[in-house]
């Protein structure tokens, strides 16, 4: 059986630098400070090999989350009550659900969009993402954007 993601909080010197280059790379994509990936590499000093394989595996936290939006993708399985599961983890950590957008299942398989806001009350974002993983049925989730 394929193992689930786990995902960690660290603090910044425990993260090796290449990791912490490939987060200002991205920065300096999303700042319009670079405008490709080749000048953001060049710009802190990575290959874009470097940048490619590790971009969508380390983002920042922000301590200053609440208030925030997080967008995730989930891929599923197409069976009967687990949306419902889902948004009911969703629930019990108490963030406030902003949009949901599933597709139509293909081959059994359903992609879900569902943004959230971070409320004062929301729980552990990490553990929640890891709550939702874990249930049965669920085959890949992913933060796609933080606002």
């Amino acid at each position: 059986m394929e193992e689930k993601n786990r995902y960690y909080v660290v603090t910044k010197k425990a993260v090796p630098e290449v990791l912490l280059k490939v987060v200002e790379a991205k920065r300096l994509l999303e700042s319009a400070k670079a405008s490709t990936v080749q000048e953001a590499a060049d710009m802190v000093g990575i290959s874009r090999s470097s940048f490619y394989k590790y971009k969508d595996d380390i983002f920042p936290f922000h301590d200053n989350a609440k208030g925030k939006t997080i967008t995730f993708m989930i891929q599923m399985d197409d069976e009967t009550g687990l949306l419902s599961d889902v948004l009911h983890i969703v629930a019990d950590y108490h963030a406030n659900i902003l949009t949901i957008h599933q597709s139509i299942p293909i081959n059994g398989i359903a992609s879900l969009t569902l943004s959230v806001e971070i409320l004062a009350t929301t729980g552990d974002i990490s553990a929640m993402m890891q709550d939702i993983e874990i249930q049965c049925g669920v085959q890949y989730i992913k933060i796609l954007a933080r606002e």
